[in-house]
């Protein structure tokens, strides 16, 4: 739905993730092989994945400053869990956390969140705060302060409420 760019880094994954799920028309990527295929998930791992998908976006709306958009397992608990490394490059001496193994996406996205919080990244990654959308997108305004993932659509129908609500 937005029309901004991706986000950097790993912090791609992780927007993806959060956006296989449409709220406006209920349409579930992950329903499909192929919805699941980019995340490596079948059919008997793809619980997890909405569980970690549904935890992500209740931290993306607080990044925003919005309460969570229903009850879900805090994003923490499950991320600790996932089995992490630290890897130093030999060329460089730079080090980062990785997953023990790349396959499992619960360690994959602990492994970019890490990323993305040293590199300050993780609280610009935020959900549009429209209750039908809160699709995942990245903030890439001065001030970090993006509401909507995009301003043509959940943007401009945002403020026509505000606007009809102070006419009437």
């Amino acid at each position: 739905m937005s029309e901004r760019s991706a986000p950097p880094g790993a912090l791609a994954l992780v927007q993806d993730l959060v956006n296989t799920l449409d709220l406006g028309t209920g349409g579930d990527a992950l329903d499909s092989a192929e919805g699941r295929a980019p995340f490596g998930l079948t059919e008997d791992t793809v619980g997890p994945a909405r569980e970690l998908r549904e935890s992500l976006r209740a931290t993306l709306l607080a990044h925003a400053g919005h309460p969570p958009h229903r009850a879900v397992t805090p994003l923490g608990a499950l991320l600790a869990r996932a089995p992490l490394v630290v890897t130093v490059d030999d060329t460089d001496g730079s080090a980062a956390l990785a997953p023990v193994d790349e396959g499992p996406l619960l360690s994959r996205v602990a492994a970019a969140v890490a990323e993305a919080v040293t590199a300050g990244t993780w609280q610009r990654l935020k959900a549009c705060e429209a209750a039908d959308c809160h699709w995942a997108y990245y903030d890439r305004s001065p001030a970090g302060r993006g509401r909507w993932c995009s301003m043509q659509l959940c943007g401009a129908r945002a403020k026509m409420r505000r606007y009809r609500a102070k006419s009437a």
